[in-house]
C-alpha cells in the first residue's frame, strides 16, 4: 500500500481552488460554438419580422445546447484521457495522491454529468466514457450517466445498462480507497437503478434484475439472473 501523504489537507485545499475555477472555465468553453452560431443567426434574421426572428433565434438556442452538450463532453474526456490512471487494482491510504487523482476525476466526471444526461443512450456517450477510460464494447448500450471511475469498468459487446444504473470502480474503507476493476461480459443486461459495486464480474449473457444491489467482489457466471438487496442467484438461463 502507498504510504500516507504529509500535508495532505492543505494539498487538497489548494488543488480545490485551482480546480473550482477551471471547471467553470470548461463549462464557458463548452457555450463558444453555441455562442457563435447565435451571433450568426441573429446577424442574419436582423431584418425579419419579429415572429419569425423569435422562431430562429428560439431553434438555434436550442440547438447551441446541444453544441454545449457535446463540447462539454469532448472537453472533459479528452482531460480525463490526459490524467486517468492505467492499473487493474490498487489500494492507498486516504490522505494519499491516488486519492487526489481519482478525486479529480471524480470532479470532472461531476461536471459531465449535466451533459451527459442528455447524451445516453448514444454514440456520444459512449465516446465521453471512452476517452475517460471505460472499455466499451461495440454496439453496447449505455442508459446512464452514474457510470462512474471509467477507468476502473469493461463492458461487453451488447451489453445494455438501464436508466440509473450506478457502476463504481471505488469504495473507501477504514484504511484507505480501494480501486477495483468491474468486468461486464457479452451481452449481459443490467437493470434500472441496480448498483454494482467494485471489483465485480458479470458473466456473458447474465441479468442483474433492476434495483439489484451487487455486493464488492461478486462473481456471477454467465447466464444467470440475479436481483434483490443484496442480489443473489435467482435462476440459470435457459437455452
Amino acid at each position: 500500500m502507498a504510504k500516507k501523504l504529509r500535508g495532505f489537507n492543505w494539498i487538497q485545499i489548494i488543488l480545490s481552488m485551482i480546480l473550482m475555477p477551471i471547471g467553470f472555465i470548461i463549462w464557458g468553453l463548452a457555450a463558444t460554438p453555441g455562442i457563435l452560431l447565435f451571433e450568426e443567426v441573429s446577424s442574419i434574421t436582423e431584418s425579419w419580422e419579429s415572429w419569425q426572428r423569435a422562431i430562429s433565434l428560439g431553434a438555434t438556442l436550442g440547438i447551441g445546447a446541444l453544441l454545449w452538450c457535446i463540447t462539454d463532453l469532448l472537453l472533459i474526456g479528452i482531460l480525463g484521457r490526459i490524467i486517468r490512471p492505467s492499473l487493474d487494482d490498487a489500494k492507498a491510504p486516504t490522505e494519499s495522491w491516488l486519492t487526489i487523482r481519482w478525486g479529480f476525476l471524480s470532479i470532472f466526471h461531476r461536471l459531465a454529468l449535466p451533459a451527459l444526461q442528455w447524451m445516453v443512450p448514444s454514440f456520444i456517450g459512449n465516446i465521453y466514457y471512452s476517452l475517460m477510460g471505460c472499455k466499451v464494447g461495440k454496439g453496447a448500450q449505455i442508459n446512464t450517466a452514474h457510470l462512474n471511475d471509467c477507468f476502473m469498468v469493461e463492458v461487453g459487446e451488447r451489453v445494455v445498462i438501464g436508466g440509473g444504473a450506478s457502476i463504481n470502480g471505488h469504495l473507501f474503507e477504514r484504511d484507505g480507497i480501494h480501486l477495483s476493476k468491474v468486468r461486464i461480459g457479452y451481452k449481459v443486461v443490467i437493470g434500472a437503478s441496480a448498483m454494482i459495486n467494485p471489483g465485480c464480474t458479470i458473466g456473458d449473457g447474465s441479468v442483474v434484475a433492476s434495483h439489484a444491489v451487487l455486493p464488492k467482489f461478486t462473481n456471477i457466471p454467465p447466464d444467470e439472473i440475479w436481483g434483490g438487496v443484496p442480489a443473489k442467484f435467482i435462476k440459470k438461463i435457459e437455452k
